[in-house]
């Protein structure tokens, strides 16, 4: 443990950004101020419940798969995000220790609204095609942001992600084959394509949250810059977004549903459409499409296997 608790606040806080600036890892029982601290729960509990409730829309598809090779295929990926789930709350629950909370308050967070989970995972997923467009632009997107924070500053979370990211990939592969088999196959198949990215792509837009803090009020990108958690902000992602994406989808012959996308070679940068940044507040706030079916859904769950907590607190104890 650091030495730097026989400081003034002030001192601790200079060695800190010292230890920051210098690309040291912060560990859990570590003295951070608490701005950094809260900083840090926000971001890894809300992945780490992403995680959980990213793999329902997924899950809807299992018995559904065309085939048995997709539903391993699919079965296997919903598996890896509950872990990853599992293993981000965990993370998160050495920070909440100074304030005696643990999962299971993030999981009523959760449940009363005050834990939000990613925009994505609100939306419904009505077709085989939508499961691909989760594997591919979706994950393709989580690993945009993600790896961008390999290097986080504080490290029981850059070493999480080394596994996630790792396994990230996998999924991305797997949407993406799924697409492909569907983009050489029957019209309908093609057009099934067409349909999902059309209903995907705002939603797609939003995955990276707004340009600028005076869109949503909120200035968790700059404090988690300011820390060393990410370097880049959540326009710089939308636009490694398109650089990597935008190309694959025209090259299939898909359409995306903006006339007005186009890059601007003066800048540099694509110029897009931007969505409708009051529907992604209402989204966040469980008042997407299919926000109270899963909710409902991981609380029955949670309710229902209490059993299997308790057994386990007894065994330990």
């Amino acid at each position: 443990m650091s030495s730097v608790h026989n400081f003034s606040e002030e001192a601790q806080m200079a060695h800190f950004m010292q230890r920051i600036e210098a690309g040291d890892k912060i560990e859990a029982d570590d003295w951070m101020p608490e701005e950094y601290r809260i900083t840090l729960i926000k971001l890894i509990s809300m992945h780490g419940i992403s995680e959980i409730m990213g793999a329902l829309p997924e899950k809807e598809w299992v018995p559904k798969a065309p085939s048995l090779s997709r539903k391993l295929g699919i079965m296997a990926k919903v598996q890896d995000e509950m872990g990853h789930g599992q293993l981000l709350l965990r993370v998160t629950e050495d920070l909440l220790l100074p304030y005696g909370k643990n999962r299971g308050d993030l999981m009523q967070d959760l449940f009363n609204g005050d834990l939000k989970f990613h925009n994505v995972f609100h939306m419904e997923t009505k077709t085989w095609a939508d499961a691909g467009i989760i594997g591919w632009l979706v994950d393709g997107a989580a690993i945009i942001t993600q790896t961008n924070m390999l290097g986080a500053s504080y490290g029981p979370y850059a070493r999480a992600l080394q596994r996630i990211c790792a396994e990230e990939v996998f999924h991305a592969q797997h949407g993406e084959s799924i697409i492909m088999a569907l983009a050489e196959g029957t019209d309908e198949q093609k057009a099934m394509i067409q349909e999902s990215l059309s209903r995907w792509w705002e939603a797609l837009l939003m995955f990276f949250g707004p340009a600028s803090k005076e869109t949503t009020g909120s200035s968790k990108q700059d404090l988690t810059i300011k820390y060393k958690i990410r370097t880049k902000t959540n326009e710089d992602f939308r636009q490694i977004f398109f650089d990597k994406y935008i190309p694959r989808i025209l090259s299939l012959g898909l359409t995306i549903p903006d006339s007005t996308l186009h890059f601007d070679e003066e800048s540099k940068l694509w110029s897009y459409k931007q969505p409708d940044w009051n529907e992604f507040k209402k989204i966040i706030k469980n008042g997407g499409p299919r926000s109270q079916a899963r909710l409902n859904l991981r609380r029955s769950s949670y309710e229902n296997n209490a059993w299997v907590r308790d057994a386990l607190s007894v065994a330990v104890n």
